[in-house]
């Protein structure tokens, strides 16, 4: 028998009738002769319900009491669908995050996952029984609390039970037929992409593609666990993350895999920063003492007359509060004149392991935006990826513009969104 784990996202099983879907598939997947590890989100936005709960609360929760009302959802799911099997004559078994071995640090909100010990799946599933577990969580190794493993992270739960099982595939259930050229809500000729190398799939994660979660990305990389990325709502064949054609042949890349989009970064400009060995230094300094995490970095050149320069860097808007504040604090000794802040702001990224052997990409772009009449405000770029910042309200027809220049508009008709509110 094959191992098979699947994970169904929230509007997968957003409503009774959407959980009664997805139990008939995946009793169909233990029909096949499979054994079957189903991971499960909350149900539809249920996780935004209840951070909107804790708000009116309280404006500042205490984390471990929020990753015990948080995880509360996916608690409901598992039970729910447990039921749904069991009415199709099927045996199936939830299990929190805890009780599926999922061992994380004591990080509430951003857990990591540090081992797991999936005994109990795995003699649910000696028995014959289908495994229903509730991701997104984990009990820390020291403390012994409730831990949420951040936002997607039923994706990482998912992979992390398929590595340490062994399984042959951990398919990933969505309300999309896949990973597209682009969000199918903002361009809705996006193509869905039949192959994706998990370097391309790395790269979209991290600059806003919402179809994985990145840290899932990561660890399925490093235990070559095979990911098949499909809608819970058709049959279709989905897109399948690896780095070998199911025939064992190398993947032969396409020139742009993809466009990505992110609205969740903010820029910070210091102003008039002394165009001097160190003055940058003591700015980063200051900026990894908060724990935000930088993305693009960019330093205009020095004025002359006066030897000062700008110096202007994106990163999380959850993080910017607190670094303008850290910054503001040392102003007298890095000596800056200013800072400006904004919020506004979107990040598009063209990604390709082509690129590499490829020219003209660039100009490509570059005349897409222009003839878009859209300005760029930052650019940064690595072997396979191209980032450019442009304002937020320009975002949407930036995606467009670049998707429609490098030919990868489907000649298909439109990428169908089943469900989900994109909340």
């Amino acid at each position: 028998m094959a191992l098979v784990v699947q994970k169904y996202g929230g509007s997968s099983v957003a409503d009774a009738e959407s959980v009664k879907r997805v139990a008939r598939r995946i009793v169909e997947t233990k029909k096949a002769g499979n054994d079957v590890v189903v991971v499960v989100s909350a149900m539809g936005d249920t996780t935004d319900e209840l951070i909107d709960l804790a708000a009116s609360i309280s404006p500042l929760p205490p984390p471990r009491e929020l990753d015990v009302l948080l995880s509360s959802g996916e608690r409901i799911s598992m039970a729910v669908l447990a039921m749904a099997i069991a009415n199709l004559g099927y045996t199936a078994e939830s299990f929190t995050g805890s009780q599926a071995g999922v061992v994380t640090d004591e990080n509430h909100g951003v857990a990591r996952v540090m081992d797991v010990t999936p005994g109990r799946i795995e003699a649910c599933v000696r028995d014959g029984k289908i495994a229903i577990v509730a991701g997104f969580q984990g009990v820390s190794r020291t403390s012994k609390n409730i831990t949420t493993l951040g936002r997607g992270g039923s994706d990482l739960t998912a992979v992390a039970l398929a590595a340490a099982m062994r399984a042959q595939v951990c398919e990933i259930y969505t309300d999309v037929d896949g990973v597209f050229t682009a969000d199918p809500r903002i361009v809705p000729s996006a193509r869905r992409i039949p192959v994706l190398s998990t370097e391309e799939t790395l790269e979209m994660a991290a600059n806003g593609a919402k179809i994985l979660h990145l840290r899932c990305v990561e660890y399925a990389r490093n235990y070559q666990i095979p990911i098949h990325v499909r809608s819970s709502f058709s049959h279709k064949e989905g897109t399948r993350i690896t780095d070998q054609h199911p025939e064992g042949e190398a993947v032969e890349a396409p020139v742009i895999a993809g466009v990505a989009h992110d609205r969740s970064e903010a820029k910070i400009t210091v102003v008039d920063v002394p165009d001097r060995p160190g003055y940058a230094a003591k700015i980063f300094e200051i900026v990894a003492q908060t724990d935000a995490n930088i993305d693009m970095i960019v330093q205009n050149v020095s004025a002359v007359e006066t030897g000062k320069t700008d110096i202007s860097f994106t990163l999380p808007t959850k993080d910017a509060d607190r670094v303008v504040k850290a910054l503001d604090h040392h102003k007298a000794t890095i000596g800056f004149r200013s800072l400006i802040f904004d919020d506004a702001i979107g990040k598009l990224s063209l990604v390709g392991a082509g690129m590499r052997t490829h020219q003209g990409v660039s100009a490509t772009l570059f005349k897409a935006l222009a003839d878009a009449d859209i300005n760029i405000q930052m650019i940064s770029t690595s072997e396979i990826r191209l980032s450019v910042v442009t304002s937020e309200d320009q975002l949407n027809d930036a995606v467009r513009a670049v998707h429609t220049a490098f030919n990868l508009d489907s000649s298909e008709g439109e990428a169908v969104v089943y469900g989900g509110t994109g909340r």
